[in-house]
C-alpha cells in the first residue's frame, strides 16, 4: 500500500493489457473514494456513478422483460447493481477480461463487492467481451456494453471490434425476440450509429445529460432492438 498525499493506493496489478489500479481519496462529497485507473489512465470512481446508473436505468427500460441480460465489463459494479435492483431480472452474465478487478470485487476490496458477486443471478465469465459473444450458446433479452467509453475512448486497441459489423450482428443473432443492445458512449459517434443501423432494422442515439464532478456533460446511448 503506498500514499501519495491523501491519495492511498489499495491494490495494484499487472495484467497483460497494463497496469490496474485502485486508490482511495478523501473528497467534499464522500468520505472515502474508491478510484479506478487502467495504465494511469482514470476509468471510474465510487463517487461519480451517474453514467453507469444512468445506462442501466435506460438500457431496462427499452426491454419489456429483461430476463436474460449481458453486461459487459464490471468495472466497480455499479452498473451491474442497478441492473440486479429490477426485480424482472432473473439472469446475469458479467463479462470482465480483467480476472483482477473480479478479485477485488469478491474480497471485498471494493466494499459493495461481495453483496453483487454473492447474487445468485449473477454469473461472472472472465473473458474478452468478443471472445465471449463469439461462443456464447445461450440467448438474451439485454445485451449491455460499457466496456470503454465508447469508441473514441478504448481501454485497449482489440475493443475497436466492439463498435463494428460483424462483432454488433452477433450480438444480434444473441437477442431473443423484443431483445436490444444497448452501447454506451462518452461523445456522440456517428461510425458506430451507422454500423448499428447496417446490422438492426431500429437504432436510437439517445442523449443523456449527467454530472461528473457539478459539472454537466452529456452521454449517449445507441440502442438497437431485435
Amino acid at each position: 500500500m503506498r500514499s501519495e498525499g491523501d491519495i492511498v493506493e489499495i491494490a495494484r496489478a499487472e495484467t497483460p493489457r497494463g497496469e490496474v489500479v485502485l486508490r482511495r481519496h478523501r473528497s467534499a462529497l464522500a468520505a472515502d473514494v474508491i478510484e479506478l485507473r487502467v495504465n494511469g489512465v482514470f476509468v471510474m470512481d465510487t463517487q461519480e456513478t451517474g453514467t453507469e446508473i444512468e445506462l442501466a436505468a435506460a438500457a431496462l427500460d427499452v426491454v419489456p422483460r429483461p430476463r436474460d441480460v449481458v453486461v459487459g465489463g464490471l468495472g466497480l459494479g455499479f452498473t451491474t447493481r442497478h441492473v440486479l435492483a429490477d426485480p424482472r431480472v432473473e439472469r446475469v452474465m458479467v463479462v470482465e477480461i480483467e480476472e483482477v478487478l473480479v478479485g477485488w470485487m469478491r474480497d471485498g476490496t471494493v466494499p459493495h463487492g461481495p453483496a453483487i458477486l454473492a447474487d445468485q443471478r449473477v454469473r461472472i465469465v472472465n473473458a474478452d467481451i468478443l471472445m465471449a459473444i463469439a461462443e456464447a450458446r445461450s440467448t438474451y433479452d439485454l445485451i449491455l456494453l460499457d466496456v470503454d467509453n465508447g469508441p473514441g475512448y478504448l481501454v485497449h486497441e482489440d475493443n475497436v471490434r466492439v463498435y463494428e459489423e460483424p462483432f454488433l450482428a452477433r450480438c444480434r443473432d444473441l437477442l431473443n425476440p423484443e431483445g436490444a443492445l444497448v452501447i454506451w458512449s462518452a461523445a456522440a459517434a456517428p461510425e458506430l450509429h451507422s454500423a448499428m443501423r447496417a446490422v438492426f432494422d431500429e437504432v436510437d442515439e439517445q442523449p443523456h445529460d449527467v454530472l461528473l464532478q457539478d459539472r454537466p456533460e452529456t452521454y449517449y446511448l445507441y440502442v438497437a432492438r431485435r
